[in-house]
């Protein structure tokens, strides 16, 4: 029986301050050890978090088994799952560092959006975890953004069998919602054509920099699909501010033009005492359709200080004074809207 869309929007609603992105335990940048892997988890268990976010893609395989390892003895109804399908892995000779992870897993990403390539990764996935069930099924990374002159083949391949071994999966209890977890709002659009969606995880498309997307979003509100915002911090900018070494924003060195925005939120959270990354957290989490934000981190420290940026008190002077200069849209909901 499929679960309604209210019934998981609720829930993650009630999965805590934030959810944890285990993106990091596939030693995406940089290595860390399982010891540091589970301590970062547990710390994520004490804050509240209860949804933790997955992919075969991370560290091939790491994160997942990762992530496994450290809820397997939490009882299985205390928190939220997800995880991706779009890639399926292959043996290969185990190298060093690719695509951003540093792991030590031997095996190849490959693209695959088909009705049987999504049903064999979720059975993998399921061995990976070692959990006897995933609560959400995201597809991974469709869109032109990421596949180039390859986009309408791989579309076609999920419309043509990836989303209905999706859909036939959460028909049949083994998922309990399916969405989409990528880096743009075209995709999503065209998704919504063709598959009945609970969730969308998007990253990166809806920040203090970038809010373009607003309008979508509150479609989706309206038909009750709810969005899972990622990427709030456009890849560093937002967190780290334009001092110091070169800010990057969305994987790359920020242009011009996006440290001089920054810039000009920096002064505003300069006058106000508020910590950038406290505002661009807050900014993407008060959206009413955004069920909740997944942050990725390695670390128990940055746990911690996630759930108090996420917690702060923030004078509504402050997101007045953001919007008298432009620096948020007026369609815009922010924490004191």
């Amino acid at each position: 029986m499929k679960t309604s869309r209210p019934a998981i929007l609720q829930r993650l609603a009630a999965s805590g301050p934030f959810g944890f992105g285990a993106s990091t335990l596939g030693n995406l940048y940089r290595r860390i050890d399982d010891d540091q892997a589970r301590a970062t988890v547990n710390a994520a268990w004490d804050q509240g978090v209860r949804y933790f976010d997955t992919a075969p893609f991370y560290g091939f395989g790491l994160s997942e088994r990762r992530l496994g390892d450290a809820l397997r003895e939490r009882p299985r109804d205390a928190f939220i799952l997800s995880t991706k399908v779009g890639r399926l892995l292959v043996p290969s000779a185990a190298t060093d560092e690719r695509f951003g992870f540093h792991s030590p897993m031997p095996f190849d990403p490959v693209y695959d959006y088909s009705y049987d390539g999504v049903m064999r990764s979720v059975e993998a996935s399921l061995h990976r975890l070692g959990l006897a069930r995933i609560d959400v099924l995201l597809m991974h990374d469709l869109g032109r953004l990421t596949h180039g002159a390859d986009h309408d083949r791989t579309f076609a391949e999920a419309v043509g069998g990836g989303f209905r071994a999706m859909t036939e999966l959460r028909d049949a209890g083994v998922v309990s919602a399916i969405g989409l977890g990528v880096n743009e709002i075209e995709v999503c659009e065209a998704s919504l054509a063709h598959a009945d969606l609970n969730l969308l995880m998007i990253a990166g498309c809806y920040t203090l920099l970038e809010q373009e997307a607003e309008r979508f979003l509150s479609q989706c509100g309206a038909r009750g699909i709810g969005v899972v915002g990622a990427g709030v911090f456009n890849s560093g900018i937002l967190a780290t501010g334009t001092r110091g070494a070169p800010p990057h924003y969305d994987y790359g060195i920020a242009p011009e033009e996006v440290i001089s925005r920054v810039a000009a939120i920096e002064r505003c959270c300069e006058k106000f005492g508020v910590p950038l990354p406290a505002a661009a957290l807050q900014f993407a989490a008060a959206h009413p359709a955004v069920a909740t934000v997944v942050l990725g981190t390695g670390s128990p420290g940055r746990i911690e200080q996630t759930a108090d940026l996420i917690c702060l008190p923030i004078p509504d002077a402050f997101w007045k004074a953001l919007r008298a200069e432009g620096l948020v849209s007026g369609d815009c909901p922010t924490p004191s809207a």
